[in-house]
């Protein structure tokens, strides 16, 4: 299980850093239902990453990914079309990034916040944490590392539970900032928030380069 847990503290580390979802719960703490709305997204979030995860888990489990505990070629070659992915991520990405005293460039949903119901917030953290591509191929590849492994279905859930938990700090953060500190979290919030706006699209190329990465030479030294 220790391995399961080494292999996914990547990308659940990617997945806590994302900005976009991040900067959206700090707007979401502006607005008028920010008590019911902030935790909703989280709880979404969770959800997300928790239903998306334990379907590739199975998929991956029922296609042989670890068989006799030795891992199935066929994951190492998708390892390399998902880092490849990635690539094509990072690449995208890093075109975005503002340039001089250009404004970063930001979803829409972020201006219609403020209309938010705790329903639509959920929402939008399960769709953040698992529909959104960057972090659906994050998640691939976690569950993929999992069931690589070949340790029981137990042991699976607990290393998935703990790639769920770290992925989930970085939306939690603002969150629990903004209930610990109340009306004095306002500067500190807009604070991460204009660091993270103005910065998100290098930060995102960066991680997605160094994921990518890895997942090609683990495909490439599995084959």
């Amino acid at each position: 299980m220790a391995q399961a847990i080494g292999q996914v503290l990547p990308f659940a580390v990617v997945v806590a850093l994302s900005p976009i979802p991040i900067i959206g719960v700090v707007l979401m703490l502006a607005t008028p239902r920010a008590r019911t709305n902030g935790p909703a997204f989280i709880l979404g979030w969770i959800a997300g990453l928790a239903l998306a995860g334990t379907i590739i888990l199975l998929a991956s489990n029922s296609a042989g990914a670890g068989e006799n505990g030795q891992p199935a070629e066929w994951a190492n070659y998708l390892k390399i079309v998902l880092g490849l992915l990635l690539l094509h991520l990072a690449f995208r990405q890093w075109k975005k990034r503002p340039h001089g005293d250009q404004g970063p460039q930001l979803p829409g949903w972020m201006k219609t916040l403020d209309h938010f119901t705790a329903g639509r917030a959920a929402a939008l953290g399960v769709a953040l944490s698992a529909v959104n591509p960057k972090n659906l191929l994050l998640v691939v590849a976690a569950a993929l590392a999992i069931a690589q492994t070949g340790i029981s279905a137990g042991e699976q859930a607990v290393a998935l539970a703990v790639f769920v938990v770290i992925g989930t700090i970085g939306t939690a953060t603002p969150v629990v900032i903004y209930f610990a500190m109340g009306d004095r979290s306002k500067k500190t919030l807009d604070e991460l928030k204009a660091w993270m706006s103005h910065n998100n699209a290098t930060i995102i190329a960066v991680i997605l380069l160094v994921i990518a990465a890895k997942l090609i030479g683990d495909g490439i030294s599995g084959l």
